[in-house]
């Protein structure tokens, strides 16, 4: 079910009555309805897979319960051990068989020789990289003593498939989701109107930004060998803006259902584009995958803490790791490969820690100095989106190729026309009030934090907002982009 559909206009204010006015006396059928609204909302793209997720839950509650029961360090590890195995093995079949098939066949014809195999119709179940990396966090806790294990099979089964963030997280800690699952909770009004808020602006960033940048965007990349360079530099920053408003619009919305009923989920997405380099950049941006790989993978490897080469080491690898993750394509390992390029030498030189605060904190605009670094950074990420765009390798290669050699290097009169031809499209516009409005909320919890002002500039916001996305939404209803992954 899509946040975006009428499905779900029609599922959401069904399961919210429910929840507080019939069974808001009883924790229990409390969570309960949560689980079976949630088994809903997933079984509603494909309900065979519901077997999946299961399965999942079971094995991952029983191994905590025996986890909790063992003193046996041997033991404890066999048990974590499952847990990695059946997960991660779940999430290797459906997600790479095929990628490792096909890469191993292509191996054999670098020495001259074919290899004939088979590729299997397999269907990528929704949301399977984010609620197992979600339970894998839970076993791994556990196995560590940082989190007791769960005594209550309903309340761990409706944290592991939590409707709001089941399919595109955010990735939750079981540390932090699950013990909201254990505790009673009253309706707080002031909580809900936030989280009404926050999905009015996830929205607009969905259906009035991401879904038309998509429009432009699928039309040039599609036929990028027959465009001026200036287009295809267009098109790439249009898709940074279309990734950043599909994956954080769908947080958002995330967040403020989860405030709906009582929950408070952790912030995906802190304004990655007003960045001032690429390590702040990627502590602004899916903060919930970053964390979980620096905390389950970069830190057991050893962090920073290394010398040269093992930093070196262990840099690419979490970056190459979180490539491999969003798909099984050459071109998401050569994007994570790249960010790890643009990481390194500011954690050699110590500088990776530079920029924690917020940007401009004490004044209203930026200094030149910040401008040139957030503008600096952003184009270093649109030219990685590029490459995470593209079908192949060879895609990304050619894309650059007409981009900058082929016309802005040979014709570097074209430029002129690029400010010409960026102001015909009408999603700029939609993307300026964003970027204007995230800059003077950049201090907020979230950019539509707006419970603070007047009546009249809060109503009027309302307005805008209803009246771009009624207006300027684009009619065709679209998945959101990191359904995929």
């Amino acid at each position: 079910m899509l946040f975006n559909s009428i499905e779900f206009i029609i599922f959401l204010p069904i399961v919210f009555l429910v929840y507080w006015f019939i069974t808001n006396r009883n924790l229990k059928l409390q969570n309960t309805l949560l689980l079976v609204a949630s088994y809903l909302f997933y079984g509603w793209w494909d309900w065979r897979f519901l077997s999946l997720i299961a399965f999942s839950s079971l094995v991952d509650y029983l191994i905590g319960v025996q986890l909790g029961k063992s003193d046996k360090q041997q033991n404890r590890k066999i048990l974590l051990w499952c847990s990695i195995l059946v997960n991660l093995g779940f999430l290797g079949f459906f997600k790479y068989y095929n990628f490792f098939v096909e890469s191993f066949a292509d191996a054999f014809t670098l020495f001259g020789k074919s290899l004939d195999v088979e590729r299997l119709k397999i269907i990528l179940p929704v949301g399977i990289s984010f609620y197992t990396f979600q339970t894998l966090s839970y076993s791994i806790d556990v196995y560590r003593r940082k989190l007791e294990p769960s005594k209550d099979i309903i309340a761990f089964f409706a944290f592991v498939s939590f409707f709001p963030q089941l399919v595109a997280g955010p990735i939750e800690r079981a540390s932090n989701l699950l013990p909201q699952f254990y505790k009673k909770r009253t309706f707080q009004y002031e909580q809900a109107a936030d989280g009404m808020r926050q999905i009015l602006w996830g929205l607009l960033k969905k259906v009035v930004i991401a879904d038309n940048c998509a429009l432009y965007v699928d039309n040039i990349f599609g036929s990028y060998e027959h465009q001026l360079g200036t287009t295809l530099l267009i098109a790439g920053i249009l898709f940074a803006f279309q990734i950043y408003g599909d994956f954080s619009g769908y947080s958002d919305i995330a967040i403020g259902t989860a405030k709906l009923f009582g929950f408070k989920l952790m912030t995906n997405f802190n304004l990655p584009y007003l960045s001032r380099d690429i390590a702040e950049f990627w502590r602004r941006w899916h903060i919930s995958l970053s964390t979980w790989f620096r905390d389950y993978l970069y830190i057991p490897l050893g962090g920073s803490r290394g010398n040269k080469w093992q930093i070196i080491r262990n840099t690419f690898i979490i970056f190459i790791v979180s490539g491999f993750w969003h798909g099984a394509n050459w071109t998401f390992l050569l994007w994570g490969g790249l960010n790890a390029v643009y990481f390194l030498p500011l954690l050699l030189f110590k500088q990776n820690r530079k920029n924690m605060d917020v940007v401009a904190a004490t004044s209203i605009f930026p200094t030149i100095k910040e401008l040139l670094q957030i503008i600096s950074t952003f184009f270093l990420t649109v030219f990685a989106w590029i490459i995470f765009r593209s079908q192949s390798i060879h895609e990304a290669y050619s894309y650059f190729k007409h981009m900058l050699w082929d016309n802005l290097l040979k014709h570097p009169g074209q430029i002129r026309f690029f400010f010409k031809e960026i102001w015909t499209i009408q999603v700029v516009y939609f993307i300026l009030f964003m970027i204007i409005l995230e800059w003077m909320q950049r201090k907020k919890e979230h950019t539509f934090e707006i419970g603070h002002l007047q009546s009249l500039p809060k109503h009027s916001l309302y307005l805008i907002v209803f009246f771009l996305i009624f207006l300027f939404g684009a009619t065709q209803k679209a998945e959101f982009i990191y359904f995929q992954f």
